[in-house]
C-alpha cells in the first residue's frame, strides 16, 4: 500500500513537471519580440512633486528602458520602449496615476512605434 501511494506520487509529479515544461514552452507572438517606442509629454502639477522620480521607479519595474525629464514649460516629457502590453501599463500609469502629489491635466502620446534595437540601457531621468 505504502509503494502504490509514493508510486502515484511520484506520477504525479512528474505529470505536474510535465504540463509545467509544457506550459512554459509557450510559442512567444511577434508582438511580444517587438520593442516599441513612444514620446510622451505630461501636464499640471508634475515639478516638484517627485514625479519623475515616480516614473523612473515605475519604468524599471515594468522593465521599459528610455528617460524623463522637466521642461522649461513645466511638463515632464520622455521616451519609453519595451514590449507593447508594458508600454500600454506605463502610458496608463503616466495618464492617471503618476505621483501621490501630481496632478494630471493632459497626457500626449506618439503613436507606438516598433524599433529593432533598444537605444536606452535602461530608464533614467535627464537634468
Amino acid at each position: 500500500m505504502a509503494n502504490k501511494i509514493k508510486d502515484s506520487k511520484l506520477e504525479l509529479q512528474r505529470e505536474t513537471t510535465s504540463l509545467a515544461s509544457s506550459l512554459s514552452k509557450k510559442p512567444i507572438s511577434d508582438k511580444q519580440k517587438t520593442i516599441w517606442s513612444v514620446n510622451f509629454e505630461i501636464s499640471g502639477k508634475v515639478q516638484g512633486v517627485f514625479f519623475r522620480k515616480h516614473t523612473l521607479t515605475q519604468a524599471r519595474k515594468l522593465g521599459l528602458h528610455g528617460w524623463c525629464m522637466n521642461t522649461t514649460h513645466g511638463t515632464v516629457k520622455g521616451v519609453l520602449e519595451g514590449p507593447l502590453e508594458q508600454i500600454t501599463d506605463m502610458r496608463y500609469w503616466l495618464q492617471h496615476k503618476g505621483s501621490p502629489r501630481s496632478i494630471i491635466q493632459k497626457a500626449d502620446f506618439t503613436p507606438n512605434q516598433p524599433i529593432p534595437n533598444y537605444c536606452y540601457k535602461t530608464f533614467s531621468i535627464r537634468k
